[in-house]
């Protein structure tokens, strides 16, 4: 049966995100600091889905196998997979004290002059090990207040430099939530995705450390005594594996394994019980995300079977003034999974949410899949990590006592990578030699 293209089809989507938006303005304005949380994205969506059955089934459509369908997506339920494995293995590596020691290792090396940048550079690979912006703010944050502390540095642009280390690991970690839901609604190899996702990162991080090497002077660092260096090993083993382009399900399984033994064998008062309920701990922080991948995958399905998507990929077309090619399927790409992310304060939530259009857009416009989501990735991290409503900022802002407002123009990682992202993109970009005829 074939539907027309119906902007109608939209309205279930803009519900959700209304919902989720506007409850999260009402919270913030009441005062509460996660104010964007307090309606789950889970319980949101619900009206949504109601309302997107409806549309369907108003169009002759089977309604309930088309939501059934896309809930039970093998790319969905495989994603869900892989939230579970990655939360297990992120929970028992901090149980056993890897992050601390990875904490205190990095501080160990950071030369006094270069506070600032070697913060950042600490804070971006605690996240790119354990695939956790929020994880690596709320166990490097405490660190950095004590070096702003004892150093005199202004407190926002140190606490920003954690932010911005966190957002670029979380923005390229293997493990991370935005890269599996990236490269599994875009049908890309995680590995191609960190390889895209490095040009654009690379250049960006390298200028935010120069710019933090001129923007403080030097400082004394105290080192704590660390567990067991042997406890960072587990992370090595992920990152190496997952390079070398092993399946992320043996990869997170390995690391899981490795992380459990480590941890009994070198972490003190750490045994197999422990260990076993660590990673349910693991799984249970990560039933909101799974439930909601579950749900956008039916409320995806839906809005496409009603013709939803097909509207929104002319619209995209008229938006670009009919241009067709790979930078107007990857502006186009970077607006939405930006607009998605402003609307959702969550960049996983918002690779969710535009994962399917962007897809779309990216076959019509000869967007490769690593490239399409290396481009959803990359904006969804610059918005989240500037947004002052944002989870990141709201907690690195609670633990400083410093203001969302003055900590969003302090992540100059996030301003600077989206500046190097668009001068890229802009970047006359030589002819491919057309294939004989």
């Amino acid at each position: 049966m074939t539907v027309r293209p119906s902007a109608l089809a939209l309205t279930p989507l803009l519900l959700f995100l209304a919902l989720f938006f506007g409850a999260g303005l009402y919270f913030t304005a009441q005062g509460e600091p996660m104010g964007f949380y307090q309606l789950r994205a889970p319980v949101a969506i619900l009206p949504s889905l109601a309302l997107a059955v409806w549309l369907a089934h108003r169009k002759g459509l089977a309604a309930g196998d088309i939501l059934l369908r896309g809930m039970g997506d093998p790319d969905i339920v495989l994603m869900c997979l892989i939230f579970l494995l990655a939360g297990a293995f992120a929970y028992v590596s901090s149980a056993i004290g890897a992050v601390d020691a990875v904490v205190s290792i990095g501080l160990s090396v950071i030369p006094v002059s270069m506070v600032l940048p070697g913060l950042f550079v600490l804070a971006a690979l605690i996240a790119l090990a354990i695939g956790s912006s929020m994880g690596t703010i709320a166990a490097v944050i405490p660190i950095a207040l004590g070096v702003a502390d004892a150093s005199g540095l202004d407190t926002a642009l140190v606490v920003g430099a954690v932010i911005g280390g966190a957002m670029f690991g979380d923005n390229l970690s293997v493990i991370s939530d935005t890269t599996i839901a990236a490269t599994r609604t875009q049908g890309a190899q995680i590995r191609d995705k960190f390889r895209e996702n490095l040009k654009f990162a690379l250049p960006a991080s390298i200028a935010t450390v120069v710019v933090l090497a001129l923007s403080g002077g030097s400082a004394p660092v105290e080192i704590g005594s660390t567990d067991s260096p042997w406890l960072v090993l587990p992370y090595g083993v992920v990152l190496a594996m997952a390079l070398a382009g092993v399946d992320v399900r043996v990869v997170l399984g390995t690391g899981i394994v490795l992380a459990g033994g480590f941890g009994i064998v070198f972490a003190e008062d750490y045994g197999v019980v422990p260990f076993v309920g660590d990673v349910w701990s693991g799984f249970e922080g990560m039933v909101e995300i799974l439930l909601l991948s579950l749900l956008i995958g039916g409320l995806g399905a839906l809005t496409k079977a009603s013709g939803g998507l097909d509207w929104l990929a002319q619209r995209i077309a008229g938006f670009v003034r009919g241009r067709r090619g790979p930078r107007a399927g990857e502006f186009s790409i970077a607006a939405l999974s930006t607009v998605a992310d402003v609307f959702t304060a969550n960049n996983t939530v918002a690779i969710l949410v535009s994962g399917s259009v962007a897809r779309d857009i990216a076959e019509k416009h000869g967007v490769s899949p690593r490239r399409a989501a290396s481009m959803l990735d990359i904006f969804a991290c610059i918005a989240q990590g500037v947004l002052p409503y944002g989870a990141q900022i709201l907690l690195a802002a609670s633990l400083a006592s410093v203001s969302p407002l003055v900590l969003a123009g302090s992540v100059h990682y996030c301003w600077i990578l989206g500046l190097v992202t668009v001068g890229m993109l802009l970047w006359p970009r030589g002819r491919r030699a057309r294939p004989p005829a």
